[in-house]
C-alpha cells in the first residue's frame, strides 16, 4: 500500500490563502480570498465553523497562528490592521488590538526553557483565585421583548487566560515591523531597526534569539530580495522568571479590561430608546402648545389641584396613553434593574480585581534589581491604579442615580398613573388612592428637578428636558453630562474644597462628576495602555541584530502567490537549539531544497552550516531509464518535526501524466555520520544566489516514504508533526487533500478501523449525524474520485472539538 493514508478530500468554493494545523487537536484553520476563516476535521475534512468578514474585524485575512495549547486562533487582518483572537469551540472573538503596520506574518510559540524558579511559579496556585471573589459568568444576551437576560452564561473570555506556562505571539508587517506578544496579549517588545516587509518569524524556545526573513526591494520596478536576520534577544531570556510574572500580571489585567468592556456593552444593551420617550413626548409638548404656561407649571396644578389643561390632558391621553405610561414604567424599573446588577455584580468585581493585580504590579516594580531593567515603571503603574480608583467611583455614582431615579419614576409614574385614570373618569383602585403629604411633596421635588425647560439643552441635544438620568452616563461620547449629580450642600465635597493638603493627595482618588462612565472608563484604558507600553519599547530597544544574511532575489511572477505559501521556511530545533532556514533555488531548470543550519552553542565548530538537497530517481517505472538523474524539483518544503521535512515534488521536465509528490525527507539522509558538516564561508558582499556553486549537494533517493497525488496539481503542503498529520493544495488554490502521515502496520491498521467502526455505531445510536461518522472505505472512494466528481462544501454542523 502507498505510504500516508489519504482520510479527506474537498473542492472548496473559494480559494484557500493560508493553512494552519492546531497544534494539539486534528483541527486545521483556513483562510480564503473572501476574508473568511475555517475550521475543519481531519476526518473527511469536515467543516466545523466558519467566521465571515465584517466591517468592525476586516475582510482581508493575512496571517494565521495557534496558541500552543489550541484553545485560541489568532488571525490578522491587513485591512483594519487589527489582530483577533478567537475561540476554537465558537466562531466569536475573545479579544482583539490594533497594530500600527499591515500584518504579513505570525507565530506563537511556547517558551521550553525550564528552571526551579520557573516550575515553581507554574506549579503555584494564583493567590487571585484565592484572595478575590470568582467574577461572575457575563449574560448572553439581552431579550428586548422579555426586558431580561437569557439564562445563559458566558464565560468565555477567561479562556484568555489559558496556561501559565510563558508563550508569545510574534507578530511581523511591512516596513521591517515586528511585535512580540506575551501570552496573545500583552507587548512585551517592539522590535526596530530590521528593514522589508516580514515573511518568516520564529523566536527560539530559550527566548534567547528570534529568526526573521525580510523582503527587501528598493523601488516598485526592482526585484524584491529574500534576507535572513537573526536578531539577539538574550534580555528576555536572561530575566526570564521576571518577564514570565510581569506577562501573567499584564495578561491578567488585559483580560479584567475585556470583561469590563462586556459588561458595559451588556448594560448599553439592558438600557432602551424607549426610556428617552418621556423627554422626546415633553418636547413635542413645548413646541405645540399655545399657552405660556411652563411644562412644570402645568403638572404641578395638576398635582395641587388635580386639574390639567386641555393640552396637557391631549398630551395624557392621546399622546402617552394609560397603556403607554404602564408600559415606559415597567421598562425603566426592569432596565435600570438589569444595570444595577450589572454594576454590582460585574463592574465593580471587574473593576476590583483589576485594582488588585496593578497594585501587586506595583509592588514588583518596586523591586528595581529584578524588574527595572524590563521598564516596569512604578509611578506609571500608580497612575494606572489612580485611574482604576476614579473609574469605581464614577459606577458608584452611577449606583446612587439608578437608586434615586427609580424611587422618583416610581411615584411619578404611580400619581400620574391615578390622575390619567380619573381623566378618563375609569375606576381608581382604593390603594392606589391613597397619597401622603410625603408622597405629594416627593413628586413635587421630582417636577422642580426634572421638568425645567432647558432652551440651552435644546441647542446640544435637541430636546428641552433630560427626565431620564441613566442613559448619559453610558453614551460613548466627550461631552459632559447633561444633568451631572448635584454636589451642592455634601459636606464631604465642601470639606475636600476648603482643604488645600487634601485637594492634592495622592490617597485620594480624582472624581469627574461632570463626565459619563464611558468616558471615565476610556481614560482608565488610556492609562493603563501607556503603563503596558514602557516594557515593551525597553526590552525593544535591547534586542540587536547579530546575524545579517542575503538569499537570494525573487522574481516579479510570485507577487500573486499567498504570502503564507512562499519559503524560506523558519524552524527551530527546541532541544539543540538549532536555527533552520529551509528554501529553493532554481539551478539548471531544477530547483533544489537548501537547508540553513545556524548553530547557537558556541562552544560548536560549525556556526554555518549550508547544504543543498536534490531528489534523485526514485520512480524507475514512471521516467525513461536515460533520464538526468536529477529529475525531481521541489515545489513546496515544510519541516514536520524536528528530524523530518515535508516536500511536495514534480518531475523537472513536465510532461501530460506526470503526477506531483507528496514525500518525507529524513534528515539523517541528509547529514550522514560519514560527512562531517563543513562551515559554509559566507561572502557578505554577495547573495546566496551567487555563490550556490561553493555550496555541497547531497542527492537523496527516497525509498518507500512518498506517495505520487493522482489527478492533482498539488503545490503546497502544511503540516503538523505533533498530530502526524499533513493537507496539500493544489495550484488553483481550492483543491485539498488531508493524509495521515504515519501508517501503522496493517494488523494494528484493521484493528484500529474495528475500534473506529465500534465507536461509529456507538455515536449513530446516540444520535449524531451519519455524515459526520462515514467509514474509511466511503472516504477513501471520495478520495479516488476526480476533481469534477468531488462532492461540493457541506453543511455546517455541531460538532465535537476533543482532541
Amino acid at each position: 500500500m502507498p505510504a500516508f493514508r489519504q482520510v479527506g478530500e474537498k473542492q472548496l468554493p473559494q480559494e484557500v490563502v493560508f493553512m494552519a494545523w492546531s497544534p494539539k487537536r486534528d483541527l486545521i484553520a483556513l483562510a480564503n480570498r473572501a476574508g473568511e476563516v475555517l475550521l475543519h476535521r481531519l476526518a473527511n475534512f469536515q467543516r466545523v465553523w466558519s467566521l465571515p468578514p465584517n466591517e468592525n474585524t476586516g475582510k482581508e485575512v493575512t496571517a494565521l497562528a495557534w496558541r500552543p495549547d489550541g484553545k485560541i486562533l489568532a488571525f490578522g487582518l491587513t485591512d483594519t490592521k487589527r489582530i483577533i483572537l478567537c475561540d476554537v469551540e465558537k466562531p466569536e472573538s475573545l479579544h482583539s488590538f490594533s497594530v500600527d503596520s499591515s500584518i504579513t506574518y505570525m507565530h506563537w510559540m511556547e517558551v521550553t526553557e525550564e528552571s526551579s524558579v520557573l516550575t515553581s511559579f507554574y506549579n503555584a496556585e494564583d493567590e487571585s483565585n484565592l484572595l478575590l471573589p470568582k467574577l461572575p459568568a457575563l449574560p448572553k444576551n439581552y431579550s428586548t421583548t422579555a426586558k431580561i437576560f437569557s439564562e445563559e452564561k458566558s464565560d468565555e473570555i477567561m479562556k484568555l487566560l489559558g496556561d501559565v506556562r510563558l508563550n508569545a505571539l510574534v507578530v511581523g508587517g511591512s516596513s521591517g515591523f515586528i511585535e512580540i506578544y506575551a501570552y496573545g496579549m500583552f507587548k512585551i517588545a517592539m522590535v526596530t531597526g530590521v528593514p522589508g516587509s516580514c515573511c518568516g518569524l520564529c523566536l527560539s524556545g530559550d527566548l534567547k534569539s528570534l529568526s526573521v526573513i525580510t523582503e527587501i526591494q528598493d523601488s516598485p520596478d526592482s526585484e524584491a530580495e529574500m534576507t535572513y536576520f537573526q536578531l539577539d534577544t538574550s534580555l528576555l531570556s536572561s530575566y526570564l522568571p521576571e518577564v514570565t510574572r510581569m506577562a501573567r500580571k499584564f495578561t491578567h489585567i488585559s483580560t479584567l479590561l475585556q470583561y469590563i468592556k462586556l459588561s458595559l456593552t451588556c448594560m448599553c444593551e439592558a438600557w432602551e430608546e424607549i426610556l428617552m420617550q418621556m423627554d422626546s413626548r415633553l418636547t413635542k409638548f413645548v413646541q405645540e402648545k399655545n399657552t405660556t404656561t411652563s411644562v412644570q407649571d402645568e403638572f404641578m396644578q395638576l398635582l395641587l389641584w388635580g386639574k390639567a389643561s386641555l393640552e396637557l390632558q391631549a398630551l395624557l391621553m392621546n399622546q402617552l396613553t394609560v397603556k403607554g405610561l404602564k408600559k415606559l414604567g415597567q421598562s425603566i424599573e426592569s432596565s435600570y434593574s438589569s444595570i444595577q446588577k450589572l454594576v454590582i455584580s460585574h463592574l465593580q468585581s471587574g473593576s476590583e480585581a483589576l485594582l488588585y493585580h496593578l497594585s501587586e504590579l506595583k509592588g514588583m516594580a518596586l523591586w528595581k534589581q529584578k524588574y527595572e531593567c524590563l521598564g516596569l515603571d512604578a509611578s506609571g503603574i500608580e497612575d494606572a491604579i489612580t485611574a482604576v480608583g476614579s473609574f469605581i467611583l464614577k459606577a458608584n455614582e452611577l449606583l446612587q442615580v439608578i437608586d434615586s431615579s427609580m424611587k422618583n419614576f416610581k411615584a411619578f409614574f404611580r400619581w400620574l398613573y391615578v390622575a390619567m385614570l380619573r381623566m378618563s373618569e375609569d375606576h381608581v383602585l382604593p390603594e392606589l388612592n391613597k397619597m401622603t403629604q410625603k408622597d405629594i411633596t416627593f413628586v413635587a421635588d421630582f417636577l422642580t428637578e426634572h421638568f425645567n425647560e432647558a432652551p440651552e439643552l435644546y441647542n446640544r441635544k435637541g430636546k428641552y428636558f433630560n427626565v431620564e438620568r441613566v442613559g448619559q452616563y453610558l453614551k460613548d461620547e466627550d461631552d459632559d453630562l447633561v444633568s451631572p449629580p448635584n454636589t451642592e450642600g455634601n459636606q464631604w465635597f465642601n470639606f475636600l474644597k476648603n482643604s488645600t493638603h487634601l485637594k492634592e493627595s495622592p490617597l485620594l482618588f480624582p472624581y469627574y462628576p461632570e463626565k459619563s462612565l464611558h468616558f471615565v472608563k476610556r481614560q482608565m484604558e488610556e492609562i493603563i495602555d501607556q503603563c503596558l507600553q514602557k516594557p515593551a519599547d525597553v526590552i525593544g530597544k535591547s534586542v540587536h541584530q547579530a546575524v545579517c544574511m542575503s538569499l537570494y532575489k525573487t522574481s516579479q511572477s510570485e507577487d500573486s502567490t499567498p504570502q503564507l505559501f512562499k519559503l524560506p521556511f523558519l524552524w527551530n530545533d527546541k532541544t539543540s537549539n538549532i536555527h533552520y532556514v529551509l528554501f529553493t533555488m532554481l539551478e539548471s531548470s531544477v530547483s533544489k531544497v537548501y537547508i540553513l543550519r545556524r548553530y547557537t552553542d558556541t562552544s560548536r565548530s560549525v556556526s554555518n552550516g549550508l547544504i543543498a538537497v536534490e531528489f534523485g530517481n526514485f520512480l524507475n517505472n514512471n521516467i525513461n531509464e536515460s533520464s538526468d538523474s536529477r529529475c525531481y524539483s521541489c515545489l513546496d518544503a515544510h519541516f514536520y518535526d524536528d528530524e523530518t521535512v515535508t516536500v511536495v515534488l514534480k518531475e523537472s521536465v513536465e510532461q501530460e501524466g506526470k503526477e506531483r509528490i507528496l514525500a518525507q525527507l529524513p534528515l539523517s539522509s541528509v547529514y550522514t555520520d560519514e560527512d562531517q558538516e563543513r562551515e559554509f564561508i559566507w561572502d557578505s558582499t554577495k547573495r546566496l544566489d551567487e555563490q550556490s556553486a561553493e555550496i555541497s549537494t547531497r542527492t537523496v533517493f527516497l525509498e518507500n516514504q512518498w506517495r505520487v497525488l493522482e489527478n492533482m496539481k498539488a503545490q503546497y503542503v502544511a503540516v503538523n508533526g505533533i498530530r502526524k498529520v499533513s493537507c496539500v493544495l493544489s495550484s488553483n488554490l481550492r483543491h485539498v487533500r488531508v493524509f495521515e502521515m504515519d501508517v501503522e502496520d496493517d494488523g494494528e491498521a484493521e484493528e484500529e478501523e474495528e475500534e473506529e467502526e465500534e465507536e461509529e455505531t456507538t455515536q449513530i445510536a446516540a444520535g449524531e449525524p451519519e455524515e459526520l461518522n462515514q467509514s474509511t472505505d466511503n472516504q477513501d472512494s471520495v478520495c479516488g474520485a476526480s476533481a469534477e466528481e468531488l462532492p461540493g462544501e457541506t453543511e455546517e454542523q455541531e460538532l465535537s472539538l476533543d482532541p
